[in-house]
């Protein structure tokens, strides 16, 4: 197996034969990359695609569905529905691609457990797993079932809700940015003209650094005004999964990000679609990634493992066949996610060390 450094170059330059990558952003993200191992882990989806075979054929051959690839305890957010209604579930679905159900699991537990070394959770990986399974177990057996945080689901909404007391940060955070003077793709600037609403007017369009997996991607956002208050919405360019790349596949084109959003079992938000090779979404205070940081210091973090679990089930039911899920399930017992969790982050702490020494 290659090491880390020789991994990265690989995959980077089988990404920019896909989009157009960012020299500026791509080395913060090589520098980010050190800080500590859980935004280590969040970077680096193409090296556990690498790494991920490499666990039991138990856990490896489990039946393939559209799952999200690259899950974890920060892709997780909130948006509105057609209704107007507030959702929590999977923030973005970058990796979307066939893979055993048993992935996005075994990612979601070890980034539990790297984000609680770092600090960023109490939770023992031990009571994470079982959280987890408890909530996959529970999604799978009620067929699916939306995170709607209205009349139900209120201790999920204060959990999820405390960035939104004071959306003066987050709209001061985006008009702070200069406007792009670089060359701004026509198909990205069309895309978010036509999901403005009318009449509005357009402010300025800015490039936007967010996340860590995409992070050396082209991203923009159009500012805009519409009845006299802020809108905005934000264009990401579109890869095909890292996993292709892990496996060797060359010259594969596929993005699955429309067809996962379609299968799951999900309240869509309706301005988030892909438009070409462009990912174009609604931002807004209510409508963006949930960040640990953001969550109140009074929580119950098994609570919201057991939400995770069951929004991963809200996924995989979509496009898996539920009673073969739940028979693979059983047949795995009870220790397996522990176990394969904590082989996957054993592995990227040693390329953590790795990097952060080179």
């Amino acid at each position: 197996m290659i090491g880390i450094a020789e991994a990265t170059r690989s995959y980077e330059k089988w990404l920019g034969g896909h989009v157009r990558l960012l020299p500026a952003d791509l080395k913060l993200k090589h520098e980010r990359m050190k800080g500590d191992e859980f935004e280590f882990f969040r970077a680096t989806y193409y090296r556990w695609a690498q790494l991920y075979p490499g666990l039991p054929g138990a856990v490896t051959r489990c039946g393939a569905l559209l799952a999200v690839g690259d899950l974890h305890a920060e892709n997780f957010g909130t948006w509105r529905d057609a209704d107007g209604r507030l959702v929590w579930g999977v923030n973005d679905f970058d990796e979307a691609v066939r893979l055993p159900w048993t992935n996005d699991l075994v990612r979601l537990a070890a980034s539990i457990e790297m984000a609680t070394s770092a600090g960023r959770l109490k939770l023992k990986p031990a009571e994470a797993c079982a959280a987890l399974l408890a909530g996959y177990r529970a999604g799978l057996t009620r067929r699916g079932a939306p995170f709607v945080l209205e009349e139900k689901h209120l201790a999920l909404r204060k959990l999820a809700v405390e960035r939104l007391k004071d959306p003066g940060v987050f709209w001061g955070k985006l008009t702070a940015l200069p406007a792009e003077r670089g060359r701004i793709p026509g198909a990205a600037r069309k895309a978010m003209e036509k999901a403005l609403p009318a009449p509005h007017e357009v402010l300025r369009i800015v490039h936007r650094v967010a996340g860590l997996g995409s992070l050396g991607r082209e991203r923009f956002v159009t500012l805009a005004e519409y009845a006299q208050s802020l809108v905005a919405r934000e264009a990401k360019a579109l890869a095909p999964s890292a996993a292709h790349w892990a496996a060797g596949r060359a010259g594969v084109k596929e993005i699955e990000y429309g067809r996962i959003l379609k299968k799951a079992v999900r309240c869509a938000d309706p301005f988030a679609m892909p438009r070409g090779q462009w990912m174009v979404r609604r931002l807004s205070p209510s409508c963006s990634r949930i960040e640990l940081a953001d969550l109140p210091r009074s929580r119950d973090e098994r609570y919201l493992c057991e939400a995770m679990g069951f929004e991963t089930a809200n996924v995989h039911v979509g496009s898996g066949k539920r009673g073969a899920l739940e028979r693979e399930l059983q047949r795995l017992g009870d220790q397996w996610l522990a176990e394969a969790s904590a082989q996957m982050a054993e592995w990227t702490r040693r390329d953590w060390k790795e990097w952060r020494s080179a």
